[in-house]
């Protein structure tokens, strides 16, 4: 939710110190009342917010686009001439026609009276039906009318060529009060609008005859036609349904702007007001909702009713999906900003979405304090939620609701009568700088028959499921009296043990331990008689801790508790908070309109100054000494002050337009300018800061959506066999299906396999990329820095035999000495005698040649030393040519090798 909404910046003031300050709205302003419709495929809505028209995806709730408007939106239909078109009407008195497929406005038809409510009917393609009021400059101190007109969309001839155009015929049906519903039957022959008691009938076929007024007994509230048949429904201030058969009714005698009274169908549960009305796409049921958070619907024929409870805040608006492949769903607008389908089939919540749900419910009270913290281990804002007994998670790097923790566990009842049924209150989150512990106070005010509850509870976080868990609960930490502040010490060894200091009513002070790192017990207590401390403050090495008690601030030891000393002085009658700056240094003590910095180390005061108005908050920069002070002003703007401990005259200024309930400061990295963040007086979560920017989130600006296409619900096929290769994201067409599995990784090649079978390519077209994948290509020899070998034409090459060594026996053979006089005997009186085939050698030029091969002469035999005689020489005679042989293989056989290749 990048940009949610609004974002401006203060005109630079007059004098040379004031300087503008940047501020950014992440929260919608309130949710409006018209309903979403849908796109007629079903898969996109649009829904009004602020001074735009999101579009979301149907199946993923996901925001696709925003077109935006310079007035507030009032009003929208699909265009009858064009499916692909969106009417919008404002505020202004505009006609904006879009095409919400390219994201384009086509044309403007300025009407000059601010709307209120537009209906179509695809009978009068032509001609829109809206309510407008008249315009601050037409309207008399004594008139307050309002205007049902029949515009045609046609432009006039003199403004065709502008860009503002107006309508070529605005024809008047007839006056009303403050409206609140129009509508066209469903035969297009009948046009209804609804006004505190009455509902105002107009024959469409004869519009001269002006209204009919039939009369209800309470005020209604909300407006819708029957699907098929020519009767529509009201819900009254009372809670009460009712069915109109009046427009068949042929009175004899008609007469424009006659008062009646008809017979209607009524069905009652609701105790409070009716706020929204919707019947099925069938017309057999119509649905309501209201205040109690509670969908009915109601089965026309029978009257029967079945519930759907629970749906987590008053309903605003219900819408029929379209068409969808999910089948009939229903569309719940709530008051806090949040979308939730229901299945028709079986009536229960199918999916929801939200946003920051800061909308105040009327259990919120003014005079006490809002919550708000942020978590680096997880960089989410804690901030309330819709109801008071919970906190939500907000994400700004994703723009989305993390999770939402229920602080207090309470039932999520509408007041009772007109009486306000009184919940807890989470009053104050802190969390601690390790990220690790969140403390919370929740309370409960006390009522004639009930005392009234408070809880200290200290949550831890669970790195594992990204959760908090509660870990401990401390009932009425200080008695009966409420928790007025407190705070974690900072920390900043892992040595160091965790503390937890608290302030209350009570006039104590009490510091709470983490025991055997498995639950918080007391540590110490601090009394101060009948001075109740209202702040708790931290040096930044968490060796200090000041408590702001009246008109004075005692500084004491973390680890003993020791006073260290006292600072008071007559500039500041009545302190209500004390910050350390200067990288502790320096108090900064701040008043009801005084401002006095303290030096701590001389104990002296070292500048001190008094503002007309009130002084609200003090928010030191935690990487140098200056601090930013908030002043009110009296027309509900603050004045931004930053001061630098050497000086009492701001450095800057600069303006915001709103006050702040509670500010932490905030900044993505350490830098030396000034960000925090806020919740302002009328409930908007803001960004305060220089170049304040948030990552831009997917449809925050006007986008075609002819591109992207919503992600689909996963079908009984898809659960059964995997997901569809088509379902990816679409590839070039100039490559392959091949060229996309021949990759040189392995890992890439295998995932070819993760598909199902039925969903991959033949084998024919597999097997070649595949293997080309799988098997690494050879190196040549020249990579190799060798030369290639030069063997001519498809030659045989001689190979080497290699030689096989049999294979040693296990046992070790002993050789006797007559063994080895037999052997050496036998060889010197034996001769090898040759086949008889063996061919003689010849001589060439003198040289024995034995099949071309250069004969060695022989060697002599030895000499024996035990024979007096020359031992006879031996005849040597060469080995015939061997037969051609193939090469040696594994299994003894053998057989001709080719010239090896260089490449495979």
């Amino acid at each position: 939710m990048a940009a949610l909404k609004s974002e401006g910046k203060e005109k630079r003031g007059t004098t040379e110190n004031e300087d503008d300050l940047e501020w950014v709205s992440l929260t919608d302003t309130a949710p409006s009342t018209t309903p979403p419709i849908f796109t007629t495929d079903g898969s996109y809505y649009f829904a009004l917010a602020g001074y735009s028209v999101k579009i979301f995806a149907t199946a993923t709730g996901q925001l696709v686009s925003t077109l935006s408007s310079s007035a507030i939106p009032t009003s929208l239909v699909l265009n009858p001439q064009n499916i692909f078109q969106i009417i919008i009407g404002s505020l202004d008195g505009s006609l904006r026609i879009w095409d919400y497929l390219d994201a384009t406005l086509i044309r403007t038809l300025d009407i000059g009276q601010p709307i209120h409510y537009i209906t179509t009917h695809q009978n009068h393609p032509d001609v829109l039906f809206l309510t407008a009021s008249r315009s601050k400059k037409q309207s008399k101190p004594t008139q307050n009318g309002y205007f049902v007109l029949r515009v045609s969309l046609k432009p006039a001839p003199s403004s065709a060529q502008s860009s503002t155009q107006k309508s070529s015929d605005v024809t008047p049906i007839g006056k009303t009060r403050s409206p609140t519903g129009l509508a066209v039957s469903h035969s297009g022959n009948w046009l209804v609008a609804t006004s505190g008691h009455k509902a105002y009938v107009a024959n469409l076929l004869d519009m001269k005859s002006g209204f009919t007024k039939y009369v209800s007994p309470e005020r209604i509230t909300c407006l819708t036609f029957h699907p098929s048949e020519d009767y529509f429904a009201t819900g009254d201030q009372k809670g009460v349904i009712r069915l109109w058969y009046c427009l068949n009714d042929s009175p004899t005698v008609k007469v424009p702007g006659l008062e009646k009274k008809t017979q209607t169908a009524s069905f009652h549960w609701h105790a409070h007001p009716v706020s929204c009305l919707a019947f099925t796409s069938n017309g057999a049921y119509i649905l309501s909702g209201g205040e109690e958070s509670v969908l009915v619907i109601w089965q026309l024929h029978s009257g029967k009713k079945e519930f759907v409870p629970r749906v987590g805040a008053p309903l605003q608006t219900i819408s029929m999906t379209a068409s969808s492949d999910r089948g009939e769903e229903y569309l719940l607008g709530l008051t806090d900003a949040t979308f939730v389908f229901v299945s028709a089939a079986t009536l229960r919540i199918s999916r929801s979405y939200s946003r920051i749900k800061l909308v105040p419910s009327s259990n919120f009270s003014s005079s006490k304090s809002v919550p708000l913290a942020h978590h680096h281990s997880s960089s989410t804002f804690i901030l309330p939620s819709s109801h008071p007994s919970s906190i939500q998670m907000f994400s700004l790097t994703t723009s989305k609701i993390v999770s939402e923790l229920e602080i207090s566990p309470s039932n999520r009842v509408s007041r009772r009568d007109e009486k306000l049924t009184e919940s807890s209150w989470v009053e104050r989150v802190v969390t601690s700088p390790s990220g690790e512990w969140m403390a919370s106070i929740d309370t409960r005010s006390p009522t004639d028959d009930f005392k009234g509850e408070t809880y200290l509870k200290i949550w831890r976080w669970d790195h594992r499921t990204s959760q908090w868990t509660l870990n401990t609960r401390i009932d009425r930490p200080h008695g009966h009296s409420n928790v007025s502040d407190l705070s974690f010490n900072p920390r900043p060894h892992a040595s160091q043990e965790s503390f937890l200091v608290t302030a209350g009513a009570d006039g104590t002070v009490k510091t709470w331990r983490l025991r055997s790192n498995q639950f918080w017990v007391a540590r110490s207590s601090l009394g101060f008689r009948s001075v109740v401390p209202s702040h708790i403050s931290w040096s930044q090495d968490g060796s200090l801790f000041a408590v702001t008690l009246g008109s004075c601030v005692y500084l004491y030891d973390a680890l003993t508790n020791v006073h260290l000393a006292t600072f008071n002085s007559p500039e500041c009658s009545f302190a209500l908070a004390a910050h350390f700056v200067g990288r502790g240094r320096f108090l900064a003590i701040c008043g009801k309109q005084d401002l006095v910095l303290w030096d701590i180390i001389s104990r002296s005061v070292r500048w001190s100054i008094t503002v007309p108005h009130s002084v609200t908050r003090v928010v030191p920069h935690p990487d140098n000494d200056s601090f930013a002070v908030a002043i009110v002003l009296a027309s509900d703007r603050t004045k931004i002050h930053i001061f630098s401990p050497s000086t009492s005259k701001p450095s800057r200024t600069a303006y915001l337009p709103f006050t702040l309930q509670s500010v932490i400061w905030y900044s993505p990295r350490p830098i030396s300018s000034f960000c925090f963040a806020g919740i302002t007086q009328d409930w908007r979560f803001v960004l305060v800061g220089d170049d304040v920017k948030l990552p831009e989130e997917e449809g925050s600006s006007a986008k075609g959506i002819r591109s992207g296409a919503p992600l689909q619900r996963r079908s009984l096929f898809q659960d059964i066999f995997g997901n569809s290769i088509l379902d990816q994201a679409q590839m070039d067409s100039s490559t392959s299906s091949a060229a996309t599995i021949h990759q040189p990784a392995g890992a890439v090649v295998r995932s070819v396999f993760d598909v199902p079978s039925h969903l991959a390519p033949p084998v024919e077209g597999l097997f070649n990329p595949l293997i080309m994948g799988l098997l690494k290509k050879r190196p040549s020899r020249l990579d190799e820095g060798l030369p290639p070998i030069d063997v001519a034409g498809d030659e045989d090459v001689v190979m080497e035999l290699d030689s096989v060594e049999p294979a040693a026996s296990s046992q070790t053979l002993r050789v006797d000495s007559k063994e080895m006089a037999f052997l050496v005997d036998l060889f010197q009186t034996s001769s090898i005698q040759a086949q008889s085939n063996t061919p003689k050698p010849r001589k060439v030029n003198g040289v024995v040649k034995v099949n071309g091969v250069h004969s060695k002469p022989p060697p002599l035999p030895p000499s024996s030393s035990n024979s007096s005689k020359p031992a006879k020489p031996i005849e040597v005679i060469s080995p015939p040519s061997p037969e051609p042989t193939p090469s040696p293989t594994v299994n003894g056989n053998s057989k001709k090798r080719k010239k090896p290749l260089d490449q495979f």
